[in-house]
């Protein structure tokens, strides 16, 4: 126990220490959202894994699909790595850094808002992301409570508190920077950690060979005799329902704000090459690594909730209490690293885009416009302190409500996870990354895309879920594109000129 607590407080004064050092380049807007545009790409390659990759993952997706589909989760973190880190650094980097930092976009709904001319779509963004990004931040609060209540026999609501409060802290004081700072710390504990517990599991069941054997022998669901080997298999005993979590937890990434926004700060092109590497190898690692580890979950017994079923997010918790007081401070370290670089990328999200694209919605001109007026430069570091002010009390204020909900959490984290990615990713990947590339994209679209997402998962959640919320977040993804493609076809279309000056900065 003294470990453990010990490297706890080592871990969290680092975090604050590093919050502290980069308070200085938070005082304006864009240092504390972007960190000034000049993030390199190791940073940003490890924040954009290390968002991505939180308690949701290691504690209740590893559980529940690892039970669900045995030793065949493991394509889910491969598909993580090809379609959500490879592919979505090669589709949106370049050219969502280059365009956003040519109109000025600081968030996802600047984008909207500037891309399509339209200060209405930038209002509804916000108010989308900020909504739909409550759930999210309140499956990481419980999925790492789950894992402190386990290490330390700390009660849960003391530890959903307790991190709320510190990621506050560091975010609060250091923006953007500290972040990605305190990312690249977090994901060299993640890297070491995930691949130390990995070891450590097989060898407690025997080695790779007997865990994989004793797998092979139990049975498949509702079956009653042994030596199935669905679990065992290469696609497991729900090809589909794999096919369907690879889609969400993959495609996800190019639509939710708080991943594409590593792409607004990164320095230059050549950093964009190198940050590819990098973050498809930790992808590789971290995600692999989670999913491999939950494919043997069934090797122990389950934990049996008050509803009398199985509680997905205690498997991975039960997997590893048994192992040595060394390695579970390292699991704890390594799920803290996780989740607080995942709340804090939330939380800055959340409360820029409703500071810049609700409170203070500045009027910009596109590139080769005339400015209609100017204010002078004392004028306008006072309204940028003001900014970030507010986004500071934004922060506090998001937090409480994730708070909240992560006090009284649903059924198992998957649920909040499927129900954020869905409605997000079914609102602004189709538009986000079609604009990007096709000048045909119209407004209207994007309004249309905004309706099917959202609606969709609102609808099925409002009817009880007769969709999984997972695969309902996977046709929402996917049918975002034609609903875009379908709605400019028929709708008004933006005129040439504008385009001609969006697009100049690919030339």
């Amino acid at each position: 126990m003294i470990i453990k607590i010990l490297l706890t407080l080592i871990f969290l004064a680092v975090m604050v220490g590093v919050g502290i050092y980069s308070r200085k380049q938070a005082r304006s807007v864009d240092g504390f959202v972007l960190g000034g545009r000049a993030v390199g790409p190791w940073l940003t390659a490890f924040a954009f894994g290390t968002s991505y990759f939180s308690a949701v993952v290691f504690v209740g997706y590893a559980g529940q699909f690892g039970w669900k589909y045995g030793l065949s989760s493991t394509w889910i973190g491969i598909g993580n790595a090809i379609i959500g880190s490879l592919l979505a650094w090669i589709i949106l980097g370049r050219r969502t850094k280059l365009m956003t930092q040519h109109i000025e976009s600081r968030t996802m709904p600047d984008f909207f808002g500037t891309r399509f001319s339209d200060q209405g779509l930038r209002v509804a963004a916000s108010i989308i992301a900020f909504v739909f990004l409550i759930p999210y931040t309140a499956g990481v609060y419980s999925g790492i409570s789950r894992l402190f209540e386990m290490g330390f026999d700390i009660p849960y609501e003391y530890c959903v508190i307790i991190m709320s409060i510190l990621t506050a802290v560091y975010v609060i004081i250091g923006g953007y920077k500290a972040t990605a700072m305190n990312d690249f710390i977090q994901g060299i504990i993640m890297l070491f950690g995930i691949v130390a517990v990995i070891v450590a599991v097989l060898n407690a069941q025997g080695g790779l060979e007997i865990a994989v054997e004793k797998l092979g022998q139990l049975p498949a669901d509702g079956a009653t005799e042994p030596g199935s080997g669905m679990f065992a298999t290469l696609f497991g005993p729900d090809p589909w329902g794999l096919f369907g979590v690879v889609v969400l937890t993959s495609l996800g990434t190019m639509g939710l704000p708080q991943m594409v926004g590593k792409f607004y700060s990164i320095t230059d092109e050549s950093a964009i090459r190198r940050g590819t590497v990098i973050s498809t190898i930790f992808a590789f690692i971290v995600a692999g690594g989670c999913y491999f580890l939950g494919g043997f979950g069934r090797l122990y017994d389950p934990v049996i909730g008050a509803n009398g079923k199985i509680a997905y997010d205690s498997i991975v918790p039960a997997m590893l209490v048994q192992l040595s007081p060394a390695l579970i401070a390292l699991v704890v370290l390594l799920v803290l690293s996780a989740s607080m670089s995942t709340l804090a990328s939330l939380v800055l999200t959340s409360s820029s885009t409703m500071t810049l694209d609700l409170i203070y919605r500045d009027k910009k001109s596109l590139p080769g416009e005339v400015e209609e007026g100017t204010i002078d430069d004392v004028v306008a570091e006072k309204i940028e302190r003001r900014k970030v002010v507010v986004m500071r009390v934004l922060i506090m204020f998001f937090i409480a409500i994730s708070l909240l909900i992560a006090l009284n959490p649903p059924t198992f984290i998957a649920q909040l996870m499927g129900i954020s990615w869905g409605a997000l990713a079914g609102a602004f990947l189709a538009p986000f990354m079609l604009g990007l590339y096709w000048r045909g994209v119209t407004t209207a679209s994007v309004w249309a895309c905004f309706i099917w997402g959202v609606g969709l998962t609102v609808i099925n959640m409002l009817a009880g879920n007769p969709i999984n919320p997972i695969n309902c977040g996977a046709i929402a993804m996917v049918g975002g594109f034609p609903v875009v493609w379908l709605v400019s076809l028929v709708s008004p279309k933006l005129p040439s000129q504008q385009l001609d000056r969006m697009f100049a900065c690919y030339k």
